[in-house]
């Protein structure tokens, strides 16, 4: 089975609240707010849009999010107010120059290979005009490498259980791991993962390589700097010109 689908979606969304949602839409608002219209911005990896359809609604990006999603499952059950397309990652459906700013949350480049990766990055330099901003969040590798063993089982709301067991290299800068979702009826959903996390410099290499210029690294919601306590690693960047 695969990882993303109804395993994923299971298991991830008891764990996004209301309240998380809303600051993430707030951090997100405030990082294009000044990005000038009416070219569209993109959401990649939207999911079922928990933040898509906020920026749609209100705010700066009121009007100007697309969502785009590889998960059939997940963009039938998406919130209403955005429109959407299925897509990869890897093969953007936009045209060049055509968008003024594309994110990516909750570690969604981190499920490709190291050669990925760089076409991603390139595929979004290629469909964001000259100073289109990009931003994208993940976790730290500093937070990965300091606590590399990780399992935990959990009860549901929905009475299913989660089961899960990871391992972080430092050495590669892959998280694998094992998760398991035993639903109420007694179906078991199970399938392994791999993601790969890569420490600020490397991710500031990578951008500038393919087009980007780093504008601003934040290590939390409020704005905080990049630390050894923080949980996230958001990076800000612009689509040189030339």
């Amino acid at each position: 089975m695969s990882f993303f689908g109804e395993l994923y979606l299971r298991s991830t969304l008891p764990f996004l609240s209301e309240a998380v949602t809303a600051r993430e839409v707030d951090f997100l608002a405030r990082a294009f707010a000044e990005v000038p219209g009416p070219a569209p911005v993109v959401d990649l990896g939207c999911g079922h849009g928990r933040h898509a359809a906020r920026l749609n609604t209100s705010g700066p990006l009121a009007g100007r999010v697309i969502g785009l999603e590889l998960d059939a499952l997940s963009l039938s059950t998406r919130r209403p107010g955005f429109p959407a397309v299925q897509g990869d990652l890897r093969a953007l459906p936009f045209r060049e120059a055509s968008l003024a700013g594309a994110y990516a949350w909750y570690s969604t480049l981190a499920a490709f290979t190291d050669a990925e990766h760089v076409h991603i990055l390139r595929e979004v330099a290629r469909v964001l005009r000259p100073g289109g901003r990009w931003v994208f969040q993940t976790v730290p590798y500093e937070r990965m490498e300091a606590s590399p063993q990780a399992a935990f089982r959990q009860s549901l709301p929905d009475g299913s259980v989660l089961e899960e067991s990871s391992h972080f290299d430092p050495r590669t800068g892959r998280d694998t791991g094992l998760r398991t979702l035993t639903t109420p009826d007694g179906r078991c959903l199970r399938a392994s993962y791999s993601l790969r996390y890569y420490p600020l410099a490397e991710w500031v290499r990578l951008l500038e390589s393919t087009g980007f210029s780093v504008m601003w690294v934040k290590g939390g919601l409020e704005g905080e700097p990049l630390g050894p306590q923080s949980t996230d690693l958001i990076v800000g960047a612009e689509r040189r010109h030339g």
